[in-house]
């Protein structure tokens, strides 16, 4: 095998190789009040409980619905909505009615008090698990306590950024269950 040929580069942009899964949309609520945030900062932190970590950026109007309600909605698009994704992204739910305007069908939650997004292949409804990171580092550590996932496509297309607008779309899987030895995780 021939070994790639390698350069320097630059440091802020190494997430373009780390971004440990794919876009989702997280939605909030607290005091009447709901919004969407696209999200990319993210990571399984544990399996039995189900444990997942984000961070969430104080500035974000997202960040106090979600800090003060201390529950929200992992939800996971697909490529097809794209550019639904992208224009989450690119207003502010302090401005606008963002499941209005996106024309996004709601669920209700079975666990927590905040809106599913039934557009999207799956939806996590979570409660915060550990909060004592937020104020430092602006993570959040949930704990999903129900799923929703769609029956098909089992392996849907999902949408990992790569940073300057670019997103990588993943499907394809590749089998080593043969090889696999689940004790080393």
């Amino acid at each position: 095998m021939r070994l790639p040929v390698r350069t320097d580069f630059p440091l802020g942009e190494i997430r373009r190789y780390l971004e440990p899964g794919p876009i989702v949309l997280v939605s909030s609520a607290w005091k009447g009040r709901a919004n969407i945030m696209t999200m990319g900062w993210h990571l399984m932190l544990g399996f039995e409980p189900a444990l997942f970590g984000c961070y969430i950026w104080e500035a974000n109007h997202s960040f106090e619905l979600i800090r003060r309600s201390r529950q929200c909605v992992i939800n996971l698009p697909t490529a097809a909505m794209v550019d639904t994704v992208v224009d989450i992204g690119n207003c502010s739910g302090a401005e606008v009615d963002k499941f209005a305007r996106f024309g996004l069908t709601t669920a209700k939650a079975t666990h927590v008090d905040v809106p599913l997004i039934a557009d999207c292949h799956a939806s996590f409804e979570c409660r915060l698990a550990d909060g004592s990171q937020i104020r430092r580092h602006g993570l959040f550590i949930w704990e999903v306590v129900k799923a929703h996932v769609a029956a098909r496509p089992r392996v849907p297309e999902t949408l990992h950024y790569r940073g300057d607008g670019e997103f990588l779309v993943g499907r394809r899987t590749i089998s080593r269950r043969g090889r696999f030895k689940p004790e080393m995780l």
